[in-house]
């Protein structure tokens, strides 16, 4: 008797899902508004205790967000490299 698959963990369910929202938002929003839209996530999440908009939005908001701080960063770091 072989047992049925079992169904993955609440943090695999959570991590796959910002892995796929990451991707759909790195091939459908234009890397100047994914900044924009990230810090809206984030406003709304921190007005969590409303109805509709929920702490979900938070975590959310800083993996869209993060999408374009990253090549933000690299670019200052190697202007500052080549102006030092």
């Amino acid at each position: 008797m072989t047992r049925p698959p079992r169904k993955p963990g609440l943090w695999a369910r959570l991590r796959r899902g910002y892995k796929r929202t990451q991707v759909w938002a790195r091939r459908r929003i234009p890397p100047g508004l994914r900044l924009l839209v990230g810090l809206l996530l984030m406003v709304g999440g921190a007005l969590g205790f409303l109805p509709v908009i929920g702490f979900w939005m938070f975590p959310l908001g800083v993996a869209i967000a993060a999408l374009d701080i990253v090549p933000i960063w690299r670019w200052i770091r190697a202007w500052l490299a080549r102006h030092r």
